[in-house]
């Protein structure tokens, strides 16, 4: 059985997209692709996908991950341009390795994520970050399945750094408006409570008293495994195409070395 783990993006209005509504157009895109998958076994067989850590609904994100079980071995990049071409405009598969390292779950413990202000100055925005990072706690409330629950939003958060807006994943034709514009760039540890963007605006709310006067446009731009000597997110897939680059590197020494 050969496994195929995808990156792959939500854009666009296709960020309003919810984990349930990615699921169906993706196992669509599968039957039209043709991609021979491997089932679960039981009376309502089910393609094995196994989706991780997905973005919250409205969340725009360059780095959604997904592993994949197929009966018969396929070229990654050969599958990622037919599943690519089944999806819509939005919904694009950007990256296709075979797995070949365990744990790619293990591996996403952190995420970067861009939060675009519009209607906040830089200066208004650097305020408040400067505030949140001082903070030893940041208390946050979030309404949950069993009521409201209280939790520290600061603890997650690894960096909250003003980019230039010419490094920004923002572009200017996304901008609805001329009026001021801030970018926020925040590396969040994944947690238990797990803290989200909306978590960090609560917070930079309660610490500095800052609201945008629309909603924040939210994209996660990576995520992976957390680096703590270096404060980055590494790539979880740089494992996998490791090992591929090994193994056929090895292929030929063993051909050119076996006996007549």
């Amino acid at each position: 059985m050969q496994r195929i783990r995808l990156r792959y993006t939500k854009r666009g209005r296709l960020r309003f997209t919810s984990h349930r509504d990615f699921q169906r157009a993706f196992e669509r895109a599968l039957r039209r692709a043709e991609v021979p998958m491997a089932y679960s076994a039981g009376f309502t067989p089910h393609p094995k996908v196994s989706y991780a850590n997905a973005a919250p609904t409205g969340t725009g994100s360059e780095a959604e991950y997904l592993e994949i079980a197929l009966t018969a071995p396929r070229d990654p990049e050969q599958l990622r341009i037919l599943l690519d071409e089944s999806l819509p405009t939005g919904l694009d598969i950007v990256e296709a390795v075979e797995a070949r390292t365990p744990g790619l779950a293990d591996r996403l413990t952190a995420s970067v994520w861009e939060l675009r202000l519009d209607g906040v100055s830089q200066e208004e925005a650097r305020r408040a970050a400067d505030a949140f990072t001082a903070a030893e706690t940041v208390e946050v409330q979030r309404l949950a399945k069993n009521g409201v629950r209280t939790f520290d939003a600061r603890s997650a958060v690894a960096s909250l750094e003003i980019p230039d807006l010419t490094e920004t994943h923002s572009s200017q034709a996304d901008r609805p408006t001329d009026q001021p514009c801030a970018i926020l760039r925040l590396v969040v540890r994944h947690v238990t409570p797990a803290v989200r963007p909306d978590d960090v605006l609560s917070g930079l709310r309660a610490v500095a008293d800052l609201a945008p006067p629309v909603p924040a446009a939210v994209t996660r731009l990576a995520q992976g495994l957390f680096d703590e000597e270096t404060g980055t997110v590494t790539d979880p897939l740089a494992p996998d195409r490791e090992a591929a680059e090994a193994h056929s590197t090895a292929e030929p020494s063993a051909t050119a070395t076996a006996p007549a």
